[in-house]
C-alpha cells in the first residue's frame, strides 16, 4: 500500500466572506504545490447534487500527499499556521467554521 495522506479541509465563510476566503484560500495553492510531496492541493466549492445529499461546509481543499511525513511538514509551514491564526481562530478572521480532516489509504 502507498501510504499516501488524504486531508480535506473545509471550511464556512462569515457572512459576506465566501468570496474573499476563496481568494486567500486560492493563494495558499501554488506554494503548497510546490511542496515536497505534495500530489494535489486544490480549493473547490460545493455545488449541489441529487446524488450527494450529505452535510457539508461550502469551501473545500481536496489535499493529497505522499506521506504522513510530507503533510505533517506541510502543517508546520508559516504561511499554514499564520492562515489558520488569522482567519481561523481569529474573531477577525473570515472563517465562521471549519473542519480538518486526515485519511490515509492504509485500511488493513
Amino acid at each position: 500500500m502507498s501510504k499516501k495522506i488524504y486531508c480535506t479541509a473545509s471550511f464556512r465563510a462569515k457572512e459576506g466572506k465566501e468570496k474573499e476566503l476563496i481568494k486567500v484560500l486560492q493563494a495558499l495553492e501554488p506554494l503548497t504545490n510546490r511542496e515536497d510531496g505534495c500530489i494535489q492541493y486544490i480549493v473547490t466549492k460545493h455545488i449541489e447534487h441529487p446524488n450527494a445529499m450529505g452535510k457539508s461546509f461550502p469551501i473545500m481543499f481536496n489535499e493529497i500527499w505522499a506521506s504522513k511525513e510530507d503533510f505533517e511538514l506541510h502543517c508546520n509551514k508559516a504561511y499554514i499556521s499564520e492562515f489558520f491564526q488569522t482567519q481561523c481562530l481569529d474573531e477577525n478572521g473570515l472563517v465562521q467554521e471549519y473542519n480538518v480532516t486526515v485519511y490515509t489509504d492504509e485500511v488493513n
